[in-house]
């Protein structure tokens, strides 16, 4: 019997050649009856064969009929399995066809069994050749003979030999350019039975997107490299790799007189090579020329034959085979030290003189003393010199920031004016921006001042003993909204430690620490904690950010200088702290590494305790500021119109004035107003300390007054605080204006 437990194919076979065989034995059967009946046998042997033959017949023939039945039904089930099969097979190639990717797969002989429209999207050469048996190899020398792919049309040979070892490979993806310009990205992959799976996605967008960006961000940094090249004394101009001119700033037009549009004089090194040494001639001993990579460049002294004039010139190989050159003008500073050296050899020898003079004459001693005494005087009478021209500089830099703050107190004021105003969401959102920009402002401002004043040594530190725990809860209250604001938690351990430094100063340190912390960290928190030890106390801030790395820990402490361009900051928090904890006495540290956050610590002596006396809250009943009478003294005429919009906004009635005459003028007869609102500088050297005085005096009444100044020295605080009147710094915050105006009014 054949064994009907084979497969729907194998099972019909075997059925046929079953039938097959019992009707070979049923014809042997009958053709040996019918011959029998011609014998002359016996009767009955013929009947018992007869019987014994039909028996044979009957079994053999039910046989058939089992085995016809069971042909029919391996029958039927090879159709259900191949109608099955064609089904699964069209649902599979529909939904290969409806995915955008490119998909294609071969077999373990790597033979191309199955792809869709897709696929043959990136290769179309290959579309008439699909009903045909093809291989990977065949795909790739079609696609490389029609210069398909961007590598092809360079060298097609290399980039076949290549393709074919990463589709044998076939561990992950990479990304091909095509000729057309479109950007593929191929991931292959081998399946259980050794043949190899790919999947073709376009990525020309993505990749356009990712130029626009880099794009951006060179743009960026071109405008940053442009500003600080105009910033720059010297001369300094780039060439890339090719020797055309790349960058230069209008220093160098100067020093090299060149002409105002010199695009057509200097647009490549041979340009320069020609200005410098055939128009100005200059003698560069070689230095102008473009050395090979080896060459190490050192600056020399250039001299030019048409001025005579000497400039120090500089060369610098770039990464990118481009060059720097630079030019600085010497020439006060080699007269100088001719000058220097011309009286070096004057002294030399005048001292050889005395001396010889000395062993024979002994009486012009006292005039030899006499002649050192005096150079020690000049001496001294310079460095007394250099410490008023330190000191002068200091005053500028507080007289220009007067003048810098002066509009943008105004711009802040008009802008408060119109955030208190009802204003169409797309105005209010141009009004925040403007808001956060001259904040901004502020803060650069107040960043530059500080440091000049802090290298000027204008900030003297006042050491007191206080408890720490008091600054750190000050802290708390004002990052708290940001850390929130942030997504960021933060923690703060305060602690009852008595410590000895200056409140002020220390306060600037660490409110630098918190801020950067908070700025630089996407997710996590940012802990402040303080501890003690061997009589000093360490407070550190720690958060959970990208971290730096080693070599750049020293950087960062240097002016404008940021790890991340993209942040909002200045770059000049760390520099004040570098030179406040230089001041104090106070060592800085940082810990950190690349992906696990950073610490900064400043280390400062503990205190000596004293009598702890709970500051008293000042009991201060909120005035509304409606039909508040306020009289606004300030010779800027853009201040008074914005101090006018701001206060109004609020309710108050409002009267202004450009000094003491004025205000009596504005003012109606024996009427005061609530409060002034006084600027310090004034018209005709007239100060707001003495006109607050003045009018003190002529209402008879001791009016609330507040001074308004962008004088930030201690000379005035502590002039006003003798007097017993408030200060409000410029540019004025609104909401500071307000918290002060309350409390002088409590």
């Amino acid at each position: 019997m054949t064994d009907l437990r084979l497969g729907p194919d194998n099972e019909a076979d075997a059925l046929r050649a079953e039938v097959h065989k019992l009707r070979r034995i049923n014809s042997a059967l009958m053709d040996r009856v019918e011959r029998s009946s011609d014998m002359s046998v016996n009767a009955f042997s013929m009947f018992e064969a007869a019987i014994s033959l039909e028996a044979k017949v009957r079994e053999r023939t039910l046989q058939l009929e089992d085995a016809l039945r069971r042909l029919a039904q391996a029958n039927t089930a090879l159709a259900d399995a191949h109608a099955q099969a064609e089904a699964a097979q069209m649902r599979l190639r529909d939904a290969i066809e409806s995915i955008n990717e490119g998909f294609v797969l071969f077999d373990a002989d790597d033979r191309l069994i199955l792809c869709n429209e897709a696929y043959l999207g990136f290769w179309p050469q290959i579309a008439e050749h699909v009903a045909q048996p093809l291989t990977f190899q065949d795909i790739v020398r079609i696609a490389a003979q029609n210069q398909r792919p961007a590598g092809a049309q360079v060298a097609p040979d290399r980039w076949v030999s290549d393709r074919l070892a990463r589709h044998g490979i076939a561990d992950g993806g990479h990304v091909q350019r095509l000729a057309d310009g479109r950007w593929i990205q191929i991931n292959e992959l081998r399946t259980s039975e050794g043949g190899i799976v790919g999947i073709y996605t376009d990525i020309t967008e993505t990749k356009a997107e990712d130029a626009r960006a880099r794009a951006r961000e060179l743009a960026e940094h071109n405008i940053m490299l442009q500003a600080t090249l105009d910033n720059l004394s010297e001369g300094v101009c780039l060439f890339d790799g090719s020797g055309h001119l790349a960058a230069w700033n209008d220093a160098l037009r100067r020093l090299l007189r060149l002409p105002d549009d010199f695009s057509g004089v200097l647009e490549t090194h041979g340009d320069l090579l020609h200005w410098c040494r055939e128009t100005l001639g200059m003698a560069d001993g070689g230095r102008l020329d473009w050395p090979g990579d080896a060459q190490i460049d050192r600056p020399a002294i250039c001299s030019c034959a048409v001025d005579d004039r000497h400039f120090e010139l500089r060369s610098s190989l770039m990464g990118d085979g481009g060059r720097v050159f630079s030019f600085t003008d010497v020439t006060d500073m080699l007269r100088a030290q001719a000058g220097l050296r011309e009286t070096a050899e004057t002294l030399e020898r005048r001292v050889s003189e005395r001396t010889a003079e000395l062993v024979r004459l002994n009486h012009h001693l006292g005039a030899e003393v006499a002649e050192r005494r005096t150079i020690e005087a000049e001496l001294t009478e310079a460095k007394i010199a250099a410490e008023k021209a330190n000191l002068s500089k200091t005053r500028f830099l507080a007289a220009a920031s007067h003048d810098l703050l002066q509009p943008l107190n105004a711009a802040r004021l008009f802008v408060a004016a119109l955030g208190d105003r009802r204003l169409a969401l797309p105005t209010r959102a141009l009004v925040n921006q403007t808001s956060i920009a001259l904040d901004s402002v502020e803060e650069l401002l107040e960043a530059l001042l500080e440091i000049s004043r802090l290298d000027a040594g204008a900030i003297q530190p006042e050491i007191s003993s206080f408890r720490i725990d008091r600054l750190l809860q000050n802290l708390r209250v004002e990052f708290t909204p940001m850390a929130r604001a942030a997504g960021l938690a933060f923690t703060i351990d305060a602690r009852p430690i008595w410590v000895e430094s200056d409140q002020r100063l220390l306060r600037r340190i660490l409110q630098n620490f918190i801020s950067n912390a908070l700025r630089y960290t996407t997710q996590g928190a940012v802990d402040v904690t303080c501890h003690c030890g061997d009589g000093r106390a360490e407070i550190s801030v720690s958060d959970s950010g990208p971290g730096i790395a080693p070599e750049q820990q020293e950087f960062i402490f240097e002016e404008f200088r940021r790890l991340d361009t993209r942040s909002p900051g200045k770059g000049l928090g760390l520099a004040i702290v570098r030179r406040a904890g230089d001041m104090l006495g106070h060592p800085i540290s940082l810990r950190s590494e690349p992906g696990r956050g950073a610490t900064f610590s400043i280390s400062l002596p503990l205190g000596v305790e004293q009598q702890d006396e709970e500051p008293q809250g000042i009991e201060a009943r909120d005035r509304s500021m409606r039909g508040l009478s306020v009289l606004v003294i300030d010779n800027e005429k853009q201040i008074q119109t914005g101090m006018v919009n701001l206060l109004t906004g609020w309710g108050c009635k409002v009267t202004v004035a450009d000094g003491f005459d004025q205000a009596l003028t504005q003012l109606r007869i024996g009427t005061h107003p609530d409060v002034m609102l006084v600027d310090y500088h004034l018209n005709d050297q007239e100060t707001g300390d003495v006109v607050i005085k003045r009018l003190r005096a002529h209402f008879g009444a001791q009016v609330a007054a507040i001074v308004i100044s962008a004088d930030r020295g201690e000379a005035l605080k502590n002039l006003l605080a003798a007097s017993d009147i408030p200060l409000l710094n410029k540019p004025v915050k609104p909401a500071q204006l307000r918290a002060l105006l309350r409390m002088v009014l409590a």
